[in-house]
C-alpha cells in the first residue's frame, strides 16, 4: 500500500528526490514519514507530515537540507533531498501512522505501514 522510488547514486552535495505512492485505503488522520536505515546502523526518522494538514517534522540532521511534501489528490508523498552527505547513504522507507503526534512520530515502531525501501547512495 505504500510504494518508495527515486532512490539512486548521488555525488556529495548534490540533490535527489523520493517519492511514495499510497494505495488501498484512505490514510486521513495518519501521519506519512520517510525513515531510513545506513549499513549496520538503526532505523532512522527523517521526516514526517500529516496527511490531512501543514505540520512537517525533520530529524536534527536533515533539518536545512531535506523537504517533505505531498500531493492528497494524487496520494504521493515526496522527499527533497538537497547538500547530500555520504552520511546520508541508507536505504529509504515510507511509513505510515495513525493519529500520531510531534513526539511519537520519531518512533519506528508507530508507524502501521511500510514501503519497501529505496536506496540512495552518496559518493565522496
Amino acid at each position: 500500500q505504500l510504494q518508495a522510488c527515486g532512490g539512486g547514486l548521488v555525488q556529495t552535495g548534490g540533490s535527489l528526490g523520493l517519492s511514495c505512492a499510497a494505495s488501498g485505503r484512505t490514510f486521513s488522520g495518519y501521519v506519512m514519514a520517510w525513515f531510513r536505515q545506513g549499513p549496520g546502523k538503526e532505523r532512522e526518522f527523517v521526516a514526517a507530515t500529516r496527511w490531512s494538514g501543514g505540520a512537517a517534522w525533520y530529524g536534527d540532521s536533515m533539518k536545512g537540507r531535506f523537504t517533505i511534501s505531498k500531493n492528497n489528490a494524487a496520494k504521493m508523498v515526496y522527499l527533497q533531498m538537497n547538500n547530500l552527505k555520504p552520511e546520508d547513504t541508507a536505504v529509504y522507507y515510507c511509513a505510515a501512522g495513525p493519529g500520531l503526534i510531534r513526539s511519537s512520530a520519531e518512533d519506528p515502531t508507530k508507524y502501521d505501514y511500510w514501503g519497501q525501501g529505496t536506496l540512495v547512495t552518496v559518493s565522496s
